[in-house]
């Protein structure tokens, strides 16, 4: 059971003392209070969180300053009577719940003689300002991207959706890190009891720290051994508002500048936020870039193995010859040619990744170059084998999100040993069973493949928004997402004011 707050200053602060010896980033401040300087009172703070300057200029200091000089048999009236309607001033009733504020950064402040701790909300921990989002880079449309301060992220969306229907859910995990975590929502969108199989999810595991939204990904999702991902990353509270609009749910997480979007299916990963801002032409156009790059990604590799190892009656003479002057005098093997320098590249990505600052792209542009035209001057390699993982490398990055390009890369190398050993039959063998698990696979209760080849049961239609992004007059339909009464998003606005004017007639 909670410690009581006692009304004795003293009991008070041994406890205090006692639960953060130790401790030397926090601040203990006795002072002395009233006319007389009769009444003690105790401030405690953690010192980076709570500067001086802000105890001077804030709520605390000006409570302070007008208590300096009043009768003592008056401060704990005034209290009781105007204390708590101060502007971010909260009581507390037990101790967990003053470790509980100060861990988050505001200052404390007990009184002699009131049973109760005075909350005054800070400025906080240090975190950095909002600033532009680094992963999700858009020629048109908002730069503000999310920061590590999860109540700045959810005002961030809360801008753009100026709406008392948009919830916030707040709960705290993590025994030992108490993260804030909120849950995003519109109350007239979002399907019915998705936002409770969410909450049970966070609700079914006790781990010490949630140090990022990454942590709850991983501890939330139903098919853990799936290497696609069932959550939907992004930095960009412009895109959050669409979706949440959509009748999609945002996790945020604090300390964690990215945000969650569930459910997520395969089509919504190949979409970007500028898709809505441009016209209908290009975004279709680039759309269908995206989705050649995943094709190209899984499968390049592997086909240009099948091909010259075991069909090589479907190419032409001249290319036919063309391979195989280009592998005279080199020692290895197609497959494992090819396997090594997918491994180059790979690597050759996660040191450019890795890397600080511009050296990360120096090294990916040099390091393929030189290692690429020394393993061909070496004949180590042929040039076409290349010019093949190039091709797939560039089109791993032509796709939005690295979390949705991650499974693809893993996936080509089993497509090059399929491809490499079994021929054809072996790349429609890994591409059946790819899109079977992705058959079979579902985010919250929505079909991964929806809308391609999952009809939902209940009768949910919602928007065919996939390979070409019709003109924005024609999606009048919000996604599967929404709940089945609130699908219409977009309205003939002069039919509406002619309705109304019959009726008022």
């Amino acid at each position: 059971m909670s410690e009581k707050i006692s009304s004795k200053i003293e009991k008070n602060g041994e406890y205090v003392r006692k639960r953060l010896k130790n401790c030397d980033d926090f601040i203990i401040r006795p002072m002395v209070l009233g006319e007389g300087k009769k009444i003690r009172c105790l401030v405690v703070y953690i010192e980076v969180a709570v500067s001086n300057m802000m105890l001077e200029d804030s709520v605390i200091g000006k409570l302070v300053n007008h208590m300096w000089e009043m009768p003592s048999d008056k401060i704990l009236e005034f209290v009781r009577d105007n204390g708590m309607g101060i502007s971010d001033v909260q009581p507390l009733d037990t101790m967990e719940e003053v470790f509980a504020s100060m861990m988050a950064g505001n200052a404390v402040f007990f009184l002699d003689g009131y049973s109760r701790a005075i909350k005054v909300s800070s400025k906080g921990y240090p975190n950095l300002s909002v600033s532009e989002s680094t992963r999700e880079k858009v020629l048109r449309g908002s730069k503000e991207g999310f920061t590590d301060a999860v109540k700045t992220n959810s005002a961030l969306v809360r801008k753009r959706i100026r709406d008392t229907r948009l919830k916030v859910k707040q709960k705290t995990l993590g025994e030992r890190s108490q993260t804030v975590v909120q849950l995003l929502y519109m109350e007239d969108l979002v399907r019915p009891g998705l936002v409770e199989e969410i909450e049970k999810r966070l609700d079914s595991f006790v781990i010490d720290g949630v140090l990022d939204s990454g942590v709850l990904e991983q501890m939330t999702e139903s098919s853990w051994l799936s290497p696609f991902p069932q959550f939907q990353t992004t930095e960009r509270p412009d895109k959050c508002a669409a979706e949440i609009l959509n009748g999609r749910i945002l996790l945020l997480t604090d300390h964690s500048p990215v945000g969650l979007l569930l459910p997520a299916v395969f089509n919504d990963f190949l979409q970007v936020s500028e898709d809505y801002y441009n016209r209908f032409a290009i975004v279709s156009l680039q759309r269908l870039i995206r989705y050649g790059a995943v094709i190209l990604t899984l499968l390049f590799s592997g086909t240009y193995l099948a091909v010259t190892n075991f069909h090589t009656q479907v190419l032409p003479t001249n290319l036919i010859l063309s391979f195989s002057e280009a592998r005279q005098g080199v020692p290895f093997p197609g497959m494992l040619e090819v396997l090594l320098m997918e491994l180059a590249f790979e690597t050759i990505r996660e040191a450019g990744v890795r890397m600080p600052g511009p050296l990360g792209g120096t090294i990916g542009i040099v390091g393929g170059l030189i290692i690429g035209q020394a393993a061909v001057t070496a004949n180590l390699v042929s040039p076409i084998v290349v010019v093949v993982v190039a091709v797939t490398a560039l089109s791993s990055l032509a796709i939005p999100t690295d979390e949705f390009s991650a499974p693809f890369r893993l996936l080509k190398f089993g497509f090059v040993i399929l491809g490499g050993t079994m021929g054809v039959f072996g790349m429609l063998l890994g591409l059946y069973l790819v899109l079977s698990h992705l058959a079979g696979l579902k985010s919250f209760g929505i079909p991964y493949l929806s809308p391609f080849a999952a009809q939902n049961k209940e009768g949910y239609s919602g928007e065919r928004d996939s390979f070409i992004r019709f003109p924005l007059p024609f999606l009048t339909r919000r996604p599967v997402y929404a709940r089945k009464e609130e699908q219409i998003r977009l309205r003939d606005g002069r039919k509406i004011k002619e309705k109304g004017k019959r009726h008022v007639y």
